[in-house]
C-alpha cells in the first residue's frame, strides 16, 4: 500500500527559510558537488572551453538549454507531488534524463547525500532520490518558499560548475566571479519561466557537453567525477 508522503506542518519553519536554503545549498553542506564537474573537464582537456567567453558561453547553455532548466522544473514538479507514486515518477524521469554514467552518478550521489542529511537534522522522512527531486521534495517537506528554492537551488549550481571552472581551465578569481554575477538575473529568468512549465516542458539541446561526459568516463587524467 502506498503511503503519503508526509506534509509539512506550519512548526516545522522556525527560523528564515533563506538561511534554510542557504546552508542546503552551500559549499559546506556534505553533498559532494565539489567532486563534479559536470563533464566541464571533458571540454578543457579537449579545448573547447579555454577562457573566461568560452567558460561563460558553455555555462549559459547548459543553464538555459540543459540541466539547469531541467533541473528546475524536476525540483518544482517534486514540490508539488502529492503522494509517494508520483514522487516516484519524477525520480525515474530525472535518472533517464541522465546522458551518462557519470552525469547518473552525479545526480544520484548528490541526492543520496542531501537525503541524508536533511532527514537527520530536520527529522524528515524522504527516501533516495535524485538530487533536484529530493530539495524540491525537501523544501515542500520544510514548508519553504518554491521560488527561493529553485534560484538559490540553480545559482549554487553554476556557483560549483564556477569553481570547477576556476581550477580546470583556469580561471582568475576575479574573472570566475565575474562569470557567476551575470548568471544572476540568468537565475531568475530561466525560473520563472521553469516553474510554470509540465514535465512535458523538459528537454536538452546540449549535446557537445553530453559528448563531454561520456568522453570523460574514459579521460586519463581526472581531478572530478564528472
Amino acid at each position: 500500500m502506498t503511503t503519503a508522503i508526509r506534509m509539512p506542518t506550519t512548526t516545522r519553519m522556525t527560523t528564515d527559510p533563506i538561511l534554510i536554503l542557504a546552508q542546503w545549498l552551500s559549499p559546506a553542506y556534505p553533498v559532494g558537488s565539489f567532486t563534479y564537474s559536470h563533464g566541464l573537464e571533458a571540454l578543457v582537456e579537449s579545448g573547447a572551453v579555454e577562457d573566461t567567453a568560452s567558460f561563460s558561453e558553455w555555462l549559459s547553455d547548459t543553464m538555459h538549454h540543459g540541466a539547469g532548466q531541467n533541473d528546475v522544473i524536476l525540483l518544482a514538479h517534486a514540490y508539488a507531488a502529492e503522494n509517494n507514486d508520483t514522487l516516484e515518477e519524477i525520480d525515474a524521469l530525472a535518472q533517464a534524463l541522465a546522458p551518462s554514467a557519470e552525469r547518473l552518478l552525479e545526480t544520484e550521489q548528490q541526492g543520496k547525500a542531501f537525503v541524508r542529511t536533511a532527514a537527520a537534522i530536520h527529522d524528515i522522512e524522504l527516501p533516495n532520490l535524485t538530487y533536484a527531486v529530493a530539495v524540491g521534495r525537501a523544501a515542500r517537506l520544510q514548508n519553504l518558499p518554491l521560488a527561493d528554492t529553485a534560484r538559490l537551488f540553480l545559482h549554487a549550481f553554476a556557483a560549483n560548475l564556477t569553481s570547477a571552472a576556476t581550477r580546470l581551465v583556469p580561471l582568475g578569481q576575479t574573472e570566475a566571479q565575474a562569470v557567476l554575477t551575470a548568471t544572476a538575473p540568468m537565475c531568475q529568468q530561466i525560473v520563472d519561466h521553469a516553474l510554470t512549465q509540465p514535465l512535458g516542458a523538459i528537454a536538452s539541446s546540449t549535446f557537445a557537453s553530453d559528448i563531454a561526459s561520456m568522453r570523460h568516463e574514459t579521460q586519463y587524467s581526472r581531478l572530478f567525477r564528472s
